[in-house]
Formats: C-alpha cells, structure tokens, sequence
C-alpha cells in the first residue's frame, strides 16, 4: 500500500475494480482547506482517461508492472501477436489491449505492460513517436500558406493524420503517437 504521495506518471493503481495508469498528476495546496491531489487516470482495460481527485494522505493500492519490448509481428481474427526480443516467446494481445493499434506496422518494436502477480499481460504501448510512411495525400496549392493550412494524409499503416500542406506523397513523416499529431519530416 502507498498514499498519494508516493504517485508518479506511469504508475499503475488498481481504482475501483480497474487498474489504471496515471498519465498525470498536480499536488494542490489551497489556501484554505485541506491539500488534495488532481489526476489523469487511464483505463488499462477500456483505454478511457478519467480525471480524479484524491484527498492528500489518501491509501492507493499499486500494482506492480515490468514492461517488456517486444515486437509487433501481425495481426489475425483472434487479436495481435507479438515475439518477446530476449526469449523469442510470442503471445497474442485482444484489441482492446493494444492501443494506438492503427499506427502499429509489422516489425515496430513496443512495450507490453505485464502484471508481475499473474503474469498477465495488461496493455501495449507504443514509442512516443512512430515513424510512417505517407501513402496517399491530396497535392499541396501553391501560395496556400496563410494560417498554415493543413491537409489529411494517409499512411501506411492505413491511419489518417492531420499534416502541413507542403507534405508530398511517398514522404516519411514522424508521428506522435500519444495525439495523432505531426511532428516532422524525416529526412
């Protein structure tokens, strides 16, 4: 057991019959009253972030996790599979496990949160940003640059982002996998 103190980003809390990882947290300190602690929780099981507060001194009951790489190697009617990168084990992941599944492609390495009691695999993250080719996206106009205009691109992983409208065709193009967001061309 621990007491809100001790909560971090990524700490994983069983709440409410769910485990729940904390995206994030503020300690407040009011003028008057008592200190108490705003958070972001996310659902490990349904993927829904929830804001909550608990009261400073507050009991929570953590959950220990390891979070392993592996590696994503496809995708079939009963869920995904992955290979361990140090035992070659594999093991298959339900949908509702895998998040950000549409910015995933065959070989991305990504870290699979397991539960140390049972041994049970809890969720898969994906690195902070992903690097995808773009497959399909209308051609820029020229001379469109007021307010920097956007435009839909498709990549290859079959996902819709939002890109600047000098971004052409067949370009590689880093993507933040925590908003969908554009981050840069790569080069």
């Amino acid at each position: 057991m621990a007491t809100t103190a001790d909560i971090k980003n990524g700490m994983v809390i069983k709440y409410n019959d769910d485990l729940f990882s904390i995206v994030e947290f503020l300690h407040v300190k009011p003028g008057k009253g008592p200190a108490f602690v705003r958070t972001k929780l996310r659902s490990l099981t349904s993927g829904k972030v929830i804001d909550n507060t608990f009261n400073s001194g507050v009991t929570i009951y953590p959950v220990r996790v390891e979070r392993r790489k592996f590696q994503f190697i496809y995708k079939d009617e009963y869920g995904y599979n992955f290979m361990d990168n140090e035992s070659f084990e594999q093991i298959l992941l339900n949908d509702n496990l895998v998040v950000m599944a549409d910015l995933m492609k065959e070989g991305q390495e990504v870290e699979i949160l397991i539960n140390t009691e049972n041994d049970e695999a809890i969720s898969c993250e994906l690195p902070p940003f992903v690097e995808l080719k773009v497959t399909y996206t209308e051609p820029g106009v020229r001379g469109d640059t007021a307010n920097s205009p956007k435009k839909p691109a498709t990549v290859e992983t079959g996902a819709t982002i939002t890109v600047p409208i000098f971004i052409e065709q067949d370009e590689v193009i880093k993507v933040d996998t925590r908003t969908y967001a554009y981050a840069e061309r790569v080069k």
